[in-house]
């Protein structure tokens, strides 16, 4: 198991931008090994929604990401270098922005319909952080 601890949440205006953090820690947690990192949010009254997804096993050191339609152009997700810290960088945010955020590992990602990682595969949340947007 690993243990996700999210930071950066905060109040700001439309169109203002935020930058989320997330450190894993564990022992299960092995920088050296493909992980899959996402941030998830939950907006008030909803369902949890997948928000980005990074795979950090690309060869080389990269890395391919994943975004969902709502946020995409806008977010940005990524990680350090050692892989000990990712990161949602978000821009031009909106009011339906507004939600708790939470960051997501699988530790244990599995190959098929060309890709490793998979929104049904994420197992281990963190507390979340709120990010509010007012207009």
């Amino acid at each position: 198991q690993v243990h996700l601890v999210e930071s950066g949440g905060d109040s700001v205006q439309a169109g203002g931008s935020l930058r989320l953090s997330c450190a894993p820690s564990g022992v299960a947690y092995n920088t050296n090994s493909r992980v899959c990192m996402a941030w998830f949010r939950r907006a008030p009254g909803k369902q949890r929604e997948w928000v980005a997804t990074i795979d950090t096993g690309i060869e080389g050191g990269g890395s391919n990401r994943y975004y969902a339609d709502a946020v995409s152009g806008r977010f940005t997700i990524s990680q350090d270098n050692g892989k000990n810290t990712f990161f949602l960088q978000m821009n031009s945010l909106k009011p339906e922005d507004t939600a708790m955020y939470y960051c997501a590992a699988d530790l244990r990602p599995v190959w098929y319909n060309g890709r490793w990682c998979h929104t049904d595969h994420f197992g281990d949340f963190g507390q979340g952080t709120q990010v509010t947007v007012s207009s």
